[in-house]
């Protein structure tokens, strides 16, 4: 049986993307990697580093071989110059070219998943074009997905988040009755389908302090939180909560949990990344397909100094392959 390919897009070229896709040579994973990026830069960049990687171009019809040191690349040309820690505006439209390439190849049938090393939100939206708010809404908006759910997995926990890229005075407002329950919906149907956990147990944080206090700080978790979940409950997902967010990250709480959801970004994951930094993964859920990512971004001070760690990819491209070999893309 052949062996599913990964698309892994390298990400900002001036980071610490081009510097971790190339440790996937020697990485021994069950799969193909293919990593999507400028070979030129990614040649260099393992010159400079003194990996000695083998890269080759991609060719579906042929077996990869699987040699160690030896990197599959689908060659997708830079804009512009790129130095190592230094950010080109003028390279914003080559990240979003690897997505689109990638996506395309899913799209095709090629892919069966996709990995992406971490990009700058800040060159991409400097780099002219539209607003860019991060992977997970770019793919969405791609695939014609109306809601996705970010659910970062390490140092033993998953946490999924009702809200991810806001500021913080938006928080309270966006978190409604119907967004708590579609993406506890969400959350409930990637755990069982992509993960294969048959009854997925679900906690719920609060949003205020002491998940507010029956209503002294703050009436959301009556109003909101609470009536969604019984919702929830009476369709047949099982979800406890709200908890306070300081007290549901102890042992005794997650013992008997596979996931817990964080209304908030900051909320949920200074936790998770606390527990397994540099050994998580970002999973996107509600996708027609397979996306995970690193739990880091782009390093530009470790560029090309053979200080990166490239654990968060390999887990990222283990999840990906544990995901499609549960049957879905």
């Amino acid at each position: 049986m052949s062996q599913p390919i990964l698309a892994v897009t390298s990400g900002e070229p001036a980071g610490i993307g081009p510097d971790i896709c190339l440790d996937l040579a020697f990485a021994g994973l069950p799969c193909r990697p293919v990593v999507l990026g400028d070979k030129n830069l990614l040649q260099q960049r393992a010159e400079r580093l003194g990996k000695p990687v083998q890269l080759v171009a991609f060719d579906a019809q042929k077996p990869s071989g699987k040699q160690n040191g030896v990197l599959e690349v689908w060659h997708v040309p830079l804009n512009d110059i790129c130095e190592a820690g230094r950010l080109n505006p003028n390279n914003a439209a080559y990240v979003l070219q690897l997505l689109d390439t990638a996506y395309q190849g899913i799209s095709d049938g090629l892919f069966a998943g996709m990995v992406t090393a971490p990009l700058h939100k800040g060159v991409i939206n400097n780099g002219g074009g539209r607003f860019f708010s991060g992977h997970t809404e770019y793919l969405a908006e791609k695939s014609g997905t109306k809601q996705v759910v970010m659910m970062l997995a390490g140092g033993g926990l998953r946490v999924a988040l009702v809200t991810t890229h806001l500021p913080l005075k938006d928080v309270a407002a966006s978190i409604t009755r119907p967004l708590v329950e579609s993406v506890a919906q969400i959350l409930h149907a990637g755990l069982r389908d992509k993960f294969g956990i048959d009854k997925p147990r679900i906690l719920v944080t609060g949003l205020n302090p002491h998940a507010g206090e029956g209503g002294h700080l703050g009436r959301e978790e009556i109003e909101v939180i609470i009536p969604a979940l019984k919702q929830l409950q009476a369709q047949g997902v099982e979800v406890r909560g709200p908890y306070p967010a300081d007290t549901v990250f102890q042992p005794f709480m997650l013992k008997d949990a596979d996931a817990v959801l964080a209304m908030y970004h900051d909320q949920g994951l200074p936790t998770l990344k606390y527990a397994g930094f540099g050994q998580g993964v970002n999973v996107t859920l509600g996708l027609p397909f397979i996306r995970t990512s690193v739990d880091h971004g782009t390093a530009l001070d470790l560029a090309g100094s053979g200080k990166a760690d490239s654990g968060s990819l390999m887990v990222a491209a283990a999840t990906a392959l544990e995901m499609a070999r549960n049957g879905t893309r």
